[in-house]
């Protein structure tokens, strides 16, 4: 589990396939990575597989890759970086499991005040999960949602998440991994039965 409050941006040293699926080398600031340990990039849990000298090495599975925009990753990427929640540890954005539901485009970006007005475009299956208010995580960033509607939502992005995070590094266009509330995906599962 993980909060959506991203802790570092790393940098993508080398994106390879492989038989089982996409292998990733980030550098990162963090020290005293195990192997084993989750680790979330762009939003996505990963599983830390080989630590080296201020990087370590995660492997997507072919669907991971199917399902975030880690097929589009190439040397030099930086990547928000989280690691896993603990017991301890506060909770400062929401719930976020790490299990990306799909990919979604920056639509436009305006500033308001202070703040950047972000919109997204998301695939209609994911906008029935999305709510005015409700919580979403857009490339492993917890944010409220301003607005929401058949084809996309907007939320504002504060000074500071844009310096400590790569939203501020966006363009319209660009493509971002979204997971929407846990609860939503839960609530829909009961209403079902």
């Amino acid at each position: 589990m993980f909060t959506g409050i991203v802790t570092a941006i790393g940098t993508v040293r080398r994106a390879r396939r492989t038989a089982r699926g996409l292998a990733l080398t980030i550098a990162s600031p963090y020290r005293g990575l195990r192997i084993g340990e989750s680790i979330a990039v762009d939003g996505a849990c990963l599983t830390v597989v080989k630590t080296g000298k201020g990087t370590f090495t995660v492997e997507a599975v072919t669907m991971t890759r199917t399902r975030t925009t880690f097929a589009d990753f190439a040397p030099g990427r930086p990547v928000n970086l989280e690691r896993s929640l603990r017991a301890s540890d506060r909770l400062g954005g929401h719930l976020v499991s790490g299990h990306v539901d799909g990919v979604g485009r920056l639509a436009s970006r305006r500033a308001e005040g202070r703040s950047q007005r972000l919109r997204f475009a998301v695939p209609r299956s994911l906008s029935r999960y999305i709510a005015r208010k409700g919580s979403i995580c857009v490339d492993g960033v917890s944010l409220t949602v301003n607005e929401a509607g058949a084809s996309g939502f907007g939320v504002n992005i504060v000074p500071h998440t844009l310096r400590q995070t790569t939203l501020g590094r966006l363009s319209p266009g660009d493509p971002v991994n979204l997971e929407v509330d846990l609860f939503a995906r839960y609530l829909e599962r009961l209403i079902k039965k």
